[in-house]
């Protein structure tokens, strides 16, 4: 098989991180004979620095010819910090999201025993949590119009009931796939906007009768998510909410840097891991490669690429059962980003298939 990948390692430990997905992907091209193309882009303050643009059009034509885009991260404290900034690197993101269509974000949250020592959870909490969260990602209050004054500011929260059902739609779908069970997470109760969400999501219910759909308001499921997780399957929700829900999460799964996610739309699809730029570890080489290899999985498995991504994944997932991890996960015993990546590159090139 022959693809081009677009790569955008943009700031912090992006490019780190992406570095070692680019890896294990081009183990993967080697031992079952294909041809990745990667292709190379700026994003977030990387670009700003060098073109004055967070989104370059550069970019954005790389990204259009491409299959796929593996995706490392954006941010940077000298615009954190700076109020009176203008363009901003997260501005980059989102203006990617909305021009490349990317509406729906898929964020899978697994527990692993070998890393239970790793989450502030007790054990029994942790056993067997699978769940996934579908993120709506190009509306709400991210995207709305935004005005601001010295002493005033506003954000606006709007959504269509077409934004809702396109991607409740593929959730519904991904929750027949699994164990039959969505949960929308709304604000029902204060909100129009999560009004107009569980009306929608209740229409379109009926069409999945072997689904059994649940509502739950925002704050008690950043509740229920934490003393019982296992209730859950598909989560379905807006845009800030889904970003809050899958960081929290990540406690489930030991650390931030373990969870991959997808994005998906009507053309190419990106995917990335969902830390941020976390600029305090930059070039040091400690930070976590595993949320950006798992999301280097999913990109194979979009391609079809059914078994290559589950002997990825099961690579990564020895790294963990042997304590080949970085600090984040096993302060004690820490690996550096680099020899993780090896670790998992090598484990691909030296195992046979039956070990998936």
């Amino acid at each position: 098989m022959q693809k081009k990948i677009a790569v955008l390692p943009g700031d912090g430990i992006g490019p780190e991180v992406t570095r070692e997905a680019v890896k294990c992907m081009q183990s993967i091209a080697v031992r079952f004979n294909h041809q990745f193309q990667f292709d190379y882009g700026l994003i977030g303050a990387a670009a700003i620095d060098a073109c004055g643009a967070p989104f370059p059009d550069e970019t954005r034509r790389l990204c259009q010819k491409a299959d796929a885009i593996l995706f490392g991260a954006v941010g940077d404290p000298k615009y954190d910090n700076n109020p009176d900034a203008t363009i901003r690197p997260e501005q980059g993101l989102l203006k990617m999201r909305k021009e490349l269509g990317l509406f729906a974000n898929v964020r899978p949250v697994k527990s692993y025993s070998s890393l239970y020592q790793s989450s502030p959870l007790k054990p029994e909490i942790l056993k067997g949590i699978d769940l996934v969260v579908f993120r709506e990602l190009t509306g709400g209050i991210y995207f709305g119009e935004k005005t601001r004054t010295k002493n005033n500011a506003t954000d606006l929260c709007s959504y269509s009931v077409s934004e809702i059902t396109r991607i409740a739609v593929l959730a519904f779908e991904a929750a027949l796939r699994r164990n039959k069970k969505l949960t929308l997470v709304d604000k029902a109760n204060v909100l129009e906007t999560s009004r107009l969400w569980r009306e929608t999501v209740q229409g379109l219910a009926p069409s999945y009768p072997s689904v059994q759909t649940n509502y739950m308001f925002v704050d008690n499921a950043a509740m229920q998510l934490i003393m019982n997780p296992r209730q859950f399957d598909v989560i379905l929700t807006e845009n800030m909410f889904g970003d809050i829900l899958s960081d929290e999460a990540s406690v489930l799964a030991g650390s931030l840097g373990m969870l991959p996610s997808a994005s998906y739309g009507d053309g190419v699809s990106l995917f990335e891991p969902i830390h941020g730029s976390y600029p305090q570890a930059a070039g040091k080489n400690i930070a976590n490669p595993l949320g950006a290899i798992f999301s280097a999985a999913l990109l194979l498995e979009s391609f079809g690429l059914f078994v290559e991504s589950a002997f990825l994944t099961k690579a990564a997932e020895e790294s963990m059962a042997c304590g080949y991890v970085t600090s984040d996960m096993s302060p004690r015993s820490a690996v550096s980003t680099s020899k993780a990546g090896d670790w998992i590159s090598d484990f691909v090139f030296s195992h046979r298939m039956e070990t998936v």
